[in-house]
């Protein structure tokens, strides 16, 4: 870890993450966790920042949000010896679900649950890659809390608080917690 004798880890974690210019979309910085996932000594830093903070906290399940959200929260999921929920976009659970619509920059989306997915009054972590406009988070805990689940905290890796989604998760009375961010950049 002599890397990160110099660098706090928030810094670590986001020197590898990549920015690609122009994508999606003209104007668009895209945020890109690739490289972070590809490099073992820094995926397995970021899972221990996860991990260490949630072992205590008495959590039930890890809920991971459509995509890449899942791929971090299956691995702290198996890391707390908890299971794990994912919360799709419409149409890609096969059971009987419930669902939620919320809005984007750009129209609207909506985000489905398995309806047997947790039990009243179990704990869960809420996990995606990074909070843009907050939509996608806040529509996956509304779901959960449809369910009775209880919310100890959602999580991501990266906040871009420019566009104001921290915030907006904040306002629903959501504890968040989010690894980097990119302000200003």
């Amino acid at each position: 870890m002599a890397e990160l004798q110099h660098l706090t880890y928030a810094d670590y974690i986001k020197a590898h993450i990549r920015t690609v210019s122009d994508w999606p979309q003209p104007g668009v910085q895209f945020r890109d966790i690739t490289p972070l996932l590809q490099d073992p000594k820094t995926f397995r830093v970021l899972v221990d920042i996860f991990v260490h903070r949630y072992m205590d906290q008495r959590v039930d399940m890890v809920a991971g949000l459509d995509a890449r959200g899942f791929i971090l929260g299956s691995v702290v999921a198996y890391e707390l010896n908890v299971g794990f929920v994912p919360i799709r976009k419409k149409g890609k659970l096969p059971f009987t679900t419930i669902a939620e619509q919320y809005e984007l920059e750009y129209g609207s989306a909506t985000v489905e649950v398995h309806a047997d997915a947790c039990t009243p009054g179990q704990r869960f972590v809420v996990i995606d890659d990074l909070i843009a406009t907050g939509g996608t988070m806040t529509a996956g805990v509304k779901l959960l809390r449809r369910l009775g689940a209880d919310i100890v905290e959602a999580g991501a890796i990266v906040d871009l608080p420019e566009l104001g989604g921290s915030q907006v998760i904040r306002d629903a009375g959501i504890p968040l917690f989010t690894v980097c961010d990119f302000a200003g950049h």
